[in-house]
């Protein structure tokens, strides 16, 4: 049993791969080729953005708007503390500070209510000015976008979704493009939307915006080849990787179907057995990950593993508790529910392609632990 399958998925797709693999052969343009503009615009439209900006990979995607909104030393960036350390990682190399702010208990996404804290306490010590706001869509659900939103106007800060898990998910029938200024993602391939390599996106609606991150992820380009304008970095998305993405971004829709049928006959079978994360009201996750709390986390864990079941546990040290961030500002001096979160969870196999007979099997085992 595997905890990702990504080869169920080109078995469905194979002949296309090879095809759109081909044409890259054939033409040459290994870098920037057709098929990344063609790419980019097949992301924007199913993302409800007027324009995608393709990139190297998932945290150069949520770096790139920072920058080009000068983000720098002096500044406070908000971020949550539960999520891959990519999310706060970014801030520092543009000479910012991240500020952690806890979570919600019942969907893991950033509370807006610590975060109204986070940035009140930081605007009374004075030393650093509230920039910017790094919203997670952890496992693949929408943060809390309108309340985040109007912190974020509230403050003049700007306001990021970091949807690396979760694009493709909605609130509303809204991508969080329509409250963001900005969306990253990323296409790492056990992402619901991966390339077989690195790679990553950034949407938005803004051309200016547009205009200055594809000059940072070509080393700061000007309109002279030979006249670099700003201080960049060398960020392209491989056509290679492009022509993969643009056959299964063909298939996304479908796929973000199959993983909510999986994940209601996980909640089916579950019931009374495991608690996970709540979807918000009115939002539909894309299920990177389906997370249960577990108070034996790693007994249970065991368990599934000595029955041949795959599983994870993110993100058992939370952000601001690592070696590399520990001196770095967090909201109130504590996050408790991040904290106690990272000790309970386990995250099960899940991909669309996960089959009845083998769900079944997970959750007898689940079932079965006595602890």
């Amino acid at each position: 049993m595997d905890f990702i399958d990504l080869k169920a998925q080109q078995r469905r797709i194979r002949k296309e791969l090879d095809a759109a693999i081909g044409r890259v052969l054939d033409h040459g343009a290994y870098v920037m080729g057709p098929e990344v503009r063609a790419f980019e615009a097949a992301l924007a439209h199913f993302g409800q953005a007027k324009l995608a900006l393709s990139c190297a990979n998932g945290t150069d995607a949520v770096v790139l708007p920072l920058m080009a909104w000068g983000v720098g030393p002096g500044d406070a960036v908000f971020c949550p503390s539960f999520t891959f350390a990519a999310t706060a990682e970014v801030v520092p190399w543009t000479g910012a500070t991240p500020v952690f702010v806890d979570i919600l208990p019942d969907t893991y996404n950033l509370d807006p209510a610590h975060l109204e804290l986070a940035i009140e306490e930081t605007l009374k010590a004075g030393k650093l000015k509230p920039k910017a706001v790094i919203a997670v869509d952890l496992f693949g659900q929408p943060a809390d976008y309108p309340k985040i939103a109007q912190i974020c106007r509230k403050h003049g800060l700007k306001l990021l979704a970091d949807s690396a898990q979760g694009f493709g998910c909605t609130l509303g029938g809204q991508h969080p493009l329509h409250w963001a200024d900005a969306t990253a993602t990323s296409f790492f391939p056990a992402k619901p939307l991966g390339c077989y390599g690195d790679g990553g996106a950034v949407l938005v609606n803004d051309q200016g915006l547009w205009d200055v991150m594809d000059s940072l992820r070509i080393h700061g380009k000007g309109t002279d080849k030979y006249d670099n304008v700003r201080i960049g970095m060398n960020s392209r998305l491989d056509t290679l990787q492009a022509a993969v993405l643009l056959e299964k971004l063909k298939l996304f829709a479908e796929e973000i179907v199959l993983r909510n049928q999986v994940a209601d006959r996980y909640a089916r079978g579950l019931t009374g057995l495991a608690v996970w994360p709540k979807v918000i009201e009115g939002g539909v996750s894309t299920w990177a990950q389906y997370t249960i709390e577990h108070p034996d986390r790693d007994g249970l864990a065991a368990h599934l593993k000595a029955q041949g079941i795959p599983t994870a546990a993110y993100y058992p040290r939370p952000t601001h508790m690592q070696s590399a961030y520990v001196d770095f500002p967090v909201a109130g001096g504590h996050l408790p529910v991040t904290e106690a979160k990272a000790k309970l969870v386990l995250s099960l196999p899940m991909h669309p392609y996960l089959s009845h007979v083998d769900q079944d099997l997970i959750v007898e085992a689940i079932r079965g632990y006595g602890g």
